[in-house]
């Protein structure tokens, strides 16, 4: 049976029932509230963690837009853990399919232009207009911001769908060549791993930086419109 290597994208099934909402979940069964009265190194870890977010983020925002903080840090601990378990063997990258990606950047895209239309409506229609634009230039260059406006939420799902993809279609490619090479070109086949190992902590770092990228244009949307 030939296997083609976008078949790693498919969502998989279990007694044809697909289980990529299952693996949605995932992410949250590692996120558990601490009860306990005093910390531990976890709990110290994850409160340094999210004060660096939010410091470097949220204090931009006034203080309309700083209420959001709570949803953008787990926002931000949902998709790089949805990344990072997807480096994991025999695992199913959610954030690898476009549609969940497209689920998350439209709802988000919305909020905060409805949030820009209700707070301060005639700074954000001033937006679709630049100051000093010759009068007869004047519709196209509406038509123009209306269409980049449109494209804020496709390129948000867009660029998180193939710098994931990407990535492992890369390290699907040199893992079959090491596979290969195995007993054939032992030199070659050591440089090979020894690249696959440089790429999967690459893929680590793109894992981390993605999950920031994607959280800091939604921040940076809502500052616009806050």
């Amino acid at each position: 049976m030939n296997m083609n290597m976008f078949d790693q994208f498919a969502s998989p099934e279990i007694l044809l029932m697909p289980v990529s909402l299952v693996a949605m979940l995932v992410p949250i069964m590692f996120i558990r509230p601490n009860n306990s009265i005093l910390g531990n190194r976890m709990s110290t870890m994850l409160n340094w963690f999210f004060k660096t977010v939010l410091l470097n983020m949220i204090h931009q925002l006034s203080p309309i837009g700083q209420k959001w903080s709570r949803f953008l840090v787990s926002l931000l601990v949902f998709i790089l853990l949805s990344n990072l378990l997807g480096l994991l063997p025999y695992t199913f990258t959610t954030t690898s399919q476009l549609s969940m990606n497209m689920a998350m950047a439209i709802p988000m895209w919305m909020a905060t232009v409805v949030t820009g239309m209700t707070t301060k409506t005639s700074s954000t229609l001033a937006h679709m207009l630049p100051e000093g634009s010759p009068t007869p230039l004047i519709p196209f260059m509406i038509m123009i911001e209306t269409i980049s406006l449109f494209m804020r939420p496709i390129a948000l799902g867009v660029r998180l769908t193939a710098n994931i993809t990407a990535g492992h279609l890369l390290m699907t490619m040199i893992s079959s060549a090491t596979l290969n090479f195995f007993n054939v070109y032992n030199t070659l086949c050591i440089t090979m791993t020894t690249l696959l190992f440089l790429l999967t902590l690459l893929e680590m770092a793109v894992a981390c930086i993605q999950a920031y990228v994607f959280v800091l244009l939604v921040t940076l949307y809502l500052q616009e419109n806050t």
